[in-house]
This record gives structure tokens, sequence and C-alpha cells, in this order.
């Protein structure tokens, strides 16, 4: 039989931004690199100011908003299920990225996104030290869903509803079931209410925009613009169209729409074709001021237009081919978000995206490496710097286990992260314990301790020492030592089918919240017997924590996921799993705050 005893410690993990941060500066600086050993290799940004805000109105005619809905149609992804701490946690990060507009939820979909939204706006819609982004509340066509998006975004210093309803003929018949005269009343009634309780800036979209009759389309826009809709997003809520079609919607509705000249137009692509991106690039090339997209692509069914993608083709072709169009992104910081939005969903990005892939940046074909040693610009049209990103073979600094806290947080921060105090701690003695053991620490592995460490849910269970004995000759066996949030150490033992279920089923007679296991999957980080271990679990509470569905207004049972890494996989697993359940919990304590029972939602 085998016998694998651990004593593990797992340090509490504060938020990685918990101390307000300056975010982008109102000009985006020019990077530049030289390197000796390619001298001609040259990172470009352009010099441009970002306008000042006005809700109607861009005075450069050739700058593109960034509405950024990772926190809202991101966060509908199935498992994506984020915390108020991780939501606030993003915001924050999503303010130093640069974006305009901050879609931070959907206020009237549980208490729990209230609170979340509420705590953005007071914070994020209020920094002191330097750029300030719109916060926005997304809400259905009625008072209720608007009172509780004024009642979250408020407190911001630049509010903003976004408000919307059906206009394509399937949905008006078979979900509104609402003729057109009905939902044209509707809109402007509710665009007039959301103006009537203070909001100056106001967003509508009809939805399903891209299968919607376009005379019926001009119309409603007209008439929402008349009683004071300051800006219309136009969705191709199943991403339905091509992008020639998508682009001529947008140039039609600008030529046909009376009054069109005092709003912004804004896009909002769904991939379902694959085509969000394109899409997007198509409608601000006709015209649209404001692109709303999301962190990774993540969204509904195939996801949304990718902000780093759309952002990166701006910059990247953006005076030769797209019209002189630009953001005011700071690309530096496309990296950190990836990553941040990447370990708080549990929803992991495909090695071969665009831009913040693993292999975006990889050349594993010998012409290809013979070009880039030849010249860089031969294979790659972007930097891996553009996006914050260092390549490990250019940097200068090799981790060993005699390495300090100064080099890992510089190496940290040539890797995208930016970490001091608390976090540079832990994390440096989890680097330290792997030192130890392994002969190479490798950038993945940094990466991997980094998300396993500092992207982790409020502390509510500790995980501190594993031990388990499994084998072919008899049941698997667990002991699990779990410390709670005042401190107390609680230890359990169970069996199991094998050593990951004995130490599951041990932390769940301490715990004492059913829950259902949903996903499980492994993945060593890099290669080699000595590799660590990814896991990432999701689950869901059998009470279930509820909230409505933006669009379809269905009971949403939500799910919640969770990471963990070790060199020990029993360890990785049981690491996991307790992150699932800590930011599960965290849901329920804040329930508990306001008074509400478990699973309850404002339907």
């Amino acid at each position: 039989m085998a016998t694998i005893t651990t004593n593990h410690t797992i340090s509490r993990n504060p938020n990685i931004l918990s101390h307000p941060q300056n975010p982008l500066i109102r000009t985006q600086r020019p990077v530049i690199n030289f390197k000796p050993s390619n001298p001609t290799h040259i990172i470009r940004c352009s010099i441009r100011h970002r306008p000042e805000y006005t809700p109607n109105h861009i005075p450069d005619p050739n700058y593109i908003r960034i509405f950024d809905t990772t926190l809202r149609d991101g966060e509908q992804s199935p498992g994506a299920t984020m915390t108020t701490k991780e939501k606030l946690d993003v915001a924050r990060q999503l303010a130093k990225l640069g974006v305009d507009v901050i879609e931070a939820g959907f206020p009237a979909s549980s208490e729990a996104d209230l609170e979340a939204v509420k705590l953005i706006a007071m914070e994020v819609g209020n920094n002191s030290e330097g750029y300030i982004p719109v916060i926005c509340g997304l809400a259905r066509c009625n008072k209720r869903d608007i009172d509780k998006a004024w009642e979250a975004v408020k407190y911001a210093k630049k509010p903003r509803i976004h408000t919307f309803i059906a206009t394509s003929e399937i949905h008006m018949k078979f979900k509104l079931k609402m003729s057109r005269e009905e939902v044209v009343e509707k809109a402007t009634s509710m665009v007039a209410y959301a103006r009537s309780i203070g909001c100056v800036d106001v967003e509508f979209s009809p939805e399903d925009a891209g299968r919607s009759d376009p005379e019926f389309l001009y119309h409603i826009l007209g008439e929402v613009i008349k009683v004071g809709a300051t800006t219309l997003n136009i969705p191709d809520t199943v991403g339905y169209t091509v992008p020639s079609e998508f682009g001529q919607l947008i140039a039609d509705i600008k030529a046909n729409t009376l009054g069109i000249a005092d709003v912004i137009i804004s896009t909002h692509c769904q991939n379902d074709l694959g085509l969000s991106t394109a899409n997007t690039l198509a409608g601000a090339c006709a015209g649209a001021r404001q692109v709303e997209v999301t962190i990774n692509g993540i969204g509904e069914r195939a996801g949304n237009a990718s902000l780093e993608e759309v952002v990166m083709a701006l910059k990247c072709r953006g005076e030769q081919v797209l019209g002189g169009l630009y953001t005011g992104i700071n690309t530096q910081h496309i990296h950190m978000s990836s990553k941040m939005v990447e370990e708080y969903t549990g929803l992991h990005v495909q090695p071969h995206k665009a831009i913040v892939g693993a292999n975006a940046f990889a050349h594993e074909s010998g012409i290809h490496q013979d070009g880039m040693l030849k010249h860089k610009n031969t294979y790659e049209i972007i930097s891996p710097e553009d996006i914050g990103l260092q390549r490990a073979n250019e940097s200068g600094i090799v981790l060993g286990k005699l390495s300090g806290r100064h080099a890992l947080q510089a190496k940290m921060l040539e890797l995208g992260y930016d970490i001091e105090g608390k976090e540079l701690d832990d994390l440096f003695w989890r680097f330290k314990s792997v030192a130890e053991k392994k002969k190479k620490i490798t950038d993945d592995d940094l990466i991997a301790l980094m998300s396993d460490e500092v992207f982790q849910p409020q502390f509510v269970w500790q995980l501190q020492n594993v031990q388990v004995t499994c084998g072919s000759l008899g049941l698997s066996t667990a002991t699990v030592k779990l410390i709670d949030a005042d401190g107390q150490e609680h230890i359990s033992c169970s069996v199991g089918t094998g050593p990951v279920d004995a130490a599951y089923k041990a932390v769940d007679l301490i715990v004492k919240v059913p829950v259902t296991l949903l996903e499980y999957s492994m993945n060593a980080v890099t290669e080699g017997i000595d590799a660590l271990a990814s896991t990432r679990v999701l689950i869901r509470g059998e009470n279930g924590h509820i909230s409505t569905h933006a669009l379809t207004g269905e009971i949403v049972h939500r799910t919640f996921s969770g990471t963990g890494a070790d060199m020990d996989i029993v360890i990785s697993s049981v690491r996991a799993y307790v992150s699932a359940l800590n930011k599960m919990m965290s849901f329920r304590k804040l329930l508990v705050k306001n008074n509400k029972p478990e699973g309850s939602a404002v339907v």
C-alpha cells in the first residue's frame, strides 16, 4: 500500500489589488524596448489623449469607447460566478486597464449582485487618484429593475443605466407576447423613467437587433432618442450576422434614424459563429463609437467579442486600414487582466486563443524559429511586451531555492504581476516550498502559484494538513485538517473510492455544507515528473444560490468554481475544492448579512 503524508500550510489570500491603485492616466505613453540582440524591434504605441467624457458625445470622431461587460454578460457563463470581493478586484483592474465603461452587473438579479455593483460604484466609480470609468447597471424595461440599477450605480461619479427590450419578431411574438406598438411604448416610457429618477446617462438596447426589421429599428431608436437615451447599443444577441451584414446595419441605422447625431452608437456582438470580433470591427468602421466586449471573450454560450482582440486589432491596424480608430486602453495591463478573470471565473483560456493564449507567442516550427531569431517581425505582428508579458528567455532573472523576495517580486513584475506586502510574502513562502523540491522553476510554475495563492476567494476555511493512504489492497482513507475564520482547527477522517474522493468526504464532514461536484479536471502545469498539478472543480450547493437571468428572466442556480495547484495531486485537488467552497460560502455570508434566506433572489 502507498502512504502519502503531507503537512501543508496555505496562507490567507487577500486581494492582489487590496489597496487603491493609480489607474490609467489620460495619456497612453509610448513603450519602446531596445534590445542589443534585435535593435530594430520597437513596440509602437500611439500617444493619444482620452477625450473628456460626455454621455452622448465624443469630441474626437476617431475615438472608440470600450464598454466592458465581463462582470455582467461574462459572469453569465456557467460556473463563472464571482464573489463581491472578486468583482471588486476585477473592476479595479478594469479601471487600470482604462476601459471607458464598466457594466458592473444586473442589480435586479440578486441581492449579491446589487451589493457588488453598489460597492464598485462607491469605490471604483469615485477613484480620486486618476481616471474614473463610467459604472453601469443593466435593467430590463420595467420600473423595478431600473430602480434597482439606480440604487446600485447612483453612488458613482459617472453612473449609467442600461435598459433593454427585444425587437425581433421571434422575440416579440414568443417571448414578450407584445405587439410592436407595445414594445415601443414600453421602451420609451422606461427610458424616460430612468431619466426622471436622476440618471442623465441612459443606454438603450433593442435585443436581437441583428434579426430585427431595420425599419422598426429606425423607428424605436428614434423614439428613445426623443425621451433621453444617450447611447444606442445594437446587439447581435445570438451571433447571427456576418461582418458585411452587421457593418451595413450600423451604417443604415446611422443614416436613417432621426436624432442619431445626438447619441453614441454601440455594438454588442456574440460569438456563436466565431464572428464577434470581426462584426465589432465592422460596426466600428461603419460608425459605432462604443464597443461592448469582455476579457477573454467570456459570456453567454460561445461568448462575446474579446476585449483584447478588438483593442489589439485597433492598435495594430487602426492607422492603416481602420480609419485611424483608437482606444484609451493601456494594453500593458491586458495580460494581468486576462489572468485575473481566468482565475476568478475558473474559465481557462484555450492555448491557441488570440493575444492571451499560452501559444499566442510560441514558435515551434523550425522555419518560424529561424525567422524569429533573425527578426521578430517576421512572425509577430505584435509583441508580448505590448500586453504586459515578458518572454522567459529574454529575462535575466533565474529563480531557485536561494532566491529572495526582491528577485521573486522583480520576476513576477516581468510576468505582468505587480504584487507587494502580504501577497508577496504569501507567494514567496509557496515559491520556496516548491523550489526545495524542483530543480527548475519555470514561468508557468510561478503563474500557477500566483493563481493559487493570490487569486483565491475570501478566506472561510483554510487547508492546513492532508494525509491519505491508498492502494489496491484496501479502501482509500484521508485525514484533513482545516482552520476556520476564527483560527480554530477541525480534523476529520473518511474513506472513499480513491484518495481524492476520501479527502473530499473528509472536508464535507467538517464544513457541513451539502454540495454536488459537477466537474473535476487536472492538468500538469509543466512537463516532467516533478510538474505542478493544477486542479479545477465546479460545485453547486444543494440548497441553491439563485439569481434571475438578464435576458430570459428564468431562475438560474449559481455554480461555483475553484482552483488549486501543488506538486501533490491530492493536495492540489483539496485546495481547489476548498476554494470553491469558500466562494460559495462567501455568497451565503452576504445573504445572511442582508437578512436574506439562503437561495433567495430578486425576481
